[in-house]
C-alpha cells in the first residue's frame, strides 16, 4: 500500500512527541527534521516539503501550543491540518454542464499511466449515478488502444464511439459530440493519445481538440509510482495545454506517494480521483482529509463504510442479522461475507482503514490467498453440511479435506475460525439490542468495527 513507509516514520515521530509531558522549541524542531526527512524519502517535492515544515514549525512553537495541556497532540493536529491544506482541503467534483447540455471530458496523459482504463472507470461510475456516458476512441496511434476501450466499455455497459485509426482525432472528437446529442448521451469522455514522454505534437493535438470542442474539464491521468516525474508531467501539461484536475493511478502499488502530496501545491490543480487497483470499480474520489488520515495512520472510517455499503445491500444485511439471531448462520453465509470482503478491496486494505488497527498489524503478514483455500473447503461440503455446521464430525471433515486438496488440520482451522466468527457476530447482534441501532450495511458496526467475517 502506498505511503506505508511514510506512515511508519511519521507514527514514530508522533510517538516520541506524545511520550513527552512538556515540549520545548528544540523538541518541535527536532521532530520536524524527522518529518522533513520522511517526506523527502517519500519523494515529495523539495520546495513543498520546505514550505510545509516551515508552516508547521511556525505554528507549533507558538506559546499556546507549547504551554498547552497536551502539546504533543496539538503538534500532531497541526501536522494533520497542514497536510490536508497541502492536498487541497476540500474535495473537488467534476464540472458538469447545466441541464441537458453534453458535458465533454478530455482525458490526457502519458502512455502507461492507465488513461484508457481510467476513462472506462469514470464512465462506469457516472452510469451508476444515472448519467448516460459515451466513451470516445481518439487514440489512433497506439496499437489496440481502440479495442481496449471497446472491451472496457462493454464491461461497463457503456457505448464506445470510434471512427477507426485513420481519422484525425479532432474530427473524431467533433463527430462524437454530435453523435452524443443524437443518441441522448449527456457525457462524452475523450480518450486521447498518450506518448512515452511529453512532446510538442501531442500537446498541439490536445490544444486543437480543445479549440474544436467545448471541453468542460481537461483531466490529466498520471502514474503515482513515477513520483516526482508525475508532478513534472502535470506541471508541463498545465503550462502547455491547461488542465482542470488530476487523477492519480496505481496508488495501491509499492509507491512512496510523493505525487499525491505535491501535485496540488506545484500545479495549483486538484486531485479528483485516485486509482486503487486494476478492477474497473477501483476508482475512488479523492478526499484530502481521508487521505491525510491514512497517511498519518489514523485510518479512513468513511471510505470503509462506503465500501461496505457498495458491497452489501440493506436487504441482505437484514436477512443476515435475522439468521444470526436465530442461530442459523451457516457456511454459505460465511462464504458470502468473504466474497464481500474481496469486493471491498481485500483484507489488507480494509485493515489499513480501521483507526488503530492498521498500525498494530503493520508487521503482520495477511495471506489474501488463504481465502481461496477456505472457499475450496466450503465448496467441498454438501449443502446440508454448509447449512448445519454441527454435522461436521471427524469422518466428514476427512472427506472434505480430500475434496479440497488440503490437510485435515486446515479444515479444523477453518471450522474454528467460523465458530469464532459466529460467536462474535452473535455478541455484536445482542449489543445492537434488536433495533439496528448504530448498524451499517455489510455487518459493519461503528461502535465495534467488526469486519464481515
Amino acid at each position: 500500500m502506498a505511503f506505508e513507509s511514510l506512515t511508519t516514520k511519521l507514527q514514530n515521530v508522533f510517538k516520541n512527541l506524545r511520550s513527552k509531558g512538556r515540549l520545548t522549541e528544540a523538541d518541535v524542531k527536532e521532530a520536524m527534521k524527522e518529518v522533513k526527512r520522511a517526506l523527502l524519502e517519500a519523494d515529495v517535492n523539495f520546495r513543498v516539503v520546505k514550505s510545509f515544515v516551515k508552516t508547521v514549525t511556525d505554528r507549533a512553537v507558538g506559546q499556546d501550543v507549547l504551554n498547552g495541556l497536551n502539546p504533543g497532540q496539538m503538534v500532531i493536529k497541526i501536522v494533520k491540518e497542514e497536510m490536508e491544506a497541502l492536498m487541497g482541503s476540500e474535495t473537488t467534483e467534476l464540472n458538469f454542464r447545466p441541464g441537458n447540455e453534453v458535458t465533454v471530458f478530455l482525458m490526457a496523459g502519458l502512455q502507461g499511466a492507465g488513461k484508457t482504463t481510467t476513462c472506462a472507470k469514470i464512465a462506469g461510475q457516472q452510469k451508476k449515478k444515472g448519467k448516460n456516458p459515451l466513451l470516445v476512441a481518439c487514440d489512433v496511434y497506439r496499437p489496440a488502444a481502440i479495442k481496449q476501450l471497446e472491451v472496457n466499455g462493454e464491461k461497463q455497459g457503456v457505448p464506445v464511439f470510434s471512427m477507426g485509426d485513420k481519422q484525425d482525432p479532432v474530427d473524431i472528437a467533433k463527430a462524437s459530440v454530435e453523435y452524443a446529442r443524437q443518441k441522448g448521451n449527456n457525457i462524452v469522455i475523450l480518450d486521447t493519445a498518450g506518448r512515452l514522454h511529453v512532446d510538442e505534437s501531442m500537446m498541439e493535438e490536445l490544444a486543437r481538440i480543445k479549440e474544436a470542442v467545448d471541453v468542460a474539464d481537461t483531466i490529466l491521468v498520471v502514474d503515482a509510482m513515477t513520483g516526482q516525474d508525475a508532478v513534472n508531467v502535470a506541471k508541463s501539461f498545465e503550462e502547455k495545454v491547461g488542465i482542470d484536475g488530476v487523477i492519480l493511478t496505481k496508488l495501491d502499488g509499492d509507491t512512496r506517494g510523493g505525487a499525491a502530496l505535491s501535485i496540488r501545491a506545484v500545479t495549483g490543480k486538484p486531485i479528483l480521483y485516485v486509482g486503487m487497483g486494476e478492477k474497473l470499480s477501483d476508482l475512488q474520489q479523492f478526499y484530502p482529509d481521508r487521505m491525510t488520515s491514512r497517511i498519518l495512520g489514523m485510518g479512513d472510517v468513511f471510505t470503509l463504510i462506503e465500501k461496505a455499503e457498495q458491497a452489501v445491500n440493506e436487504e441482505d444485511a437484514r436477512k443476515l442479522e435475522q439468521k444470526i439471531r436465530r442461530a442459523e448462520y451457516g457456511y454459505d453465509d460465511f462464504l458470502e461475507q468473504m466474497q464481500q470482503v474481496k469486493q471491498m478491496g481485500g483484507l489488507s486494505d480494509l485493515i489499513s482503514m480501521i483507526p488503530g488497527l492498521g498500525s498494530q498489524m503493520k508487521n503482520v503478514t495477511i495471506d489474501e490467498g488463504a481465502m481461496g483455500k477456505i472457499e475450496a473447503i466450503i465448496y467441498s461440503m454438501t449443502p446440508e453440511e454448509r447449512a448445519n455446521p454441527n454435522l461436521l464430525n471427524p469422518s466428514r471433515k476427512k472427506r472434505i479435506a480430500r475434496g479440497a486438496g488440503v490437510d485435515m488440520s486446515e479444515v479444523n482451522k477453518m471450522c474454528k475460525q467460523f465458530e469464532q466468527s459466529r460467536k462474535m457476530m452473535k455478541q455484536m447482534s445482542s449489543m445492537m439490542g434488536g433495533k439496528g441501532k448504530g448498524r451499517r450495511r455489510g455487518g459493519m458496526n461503528l461502535g465495534g468495527f467488526k469486519l464481515p467475517f
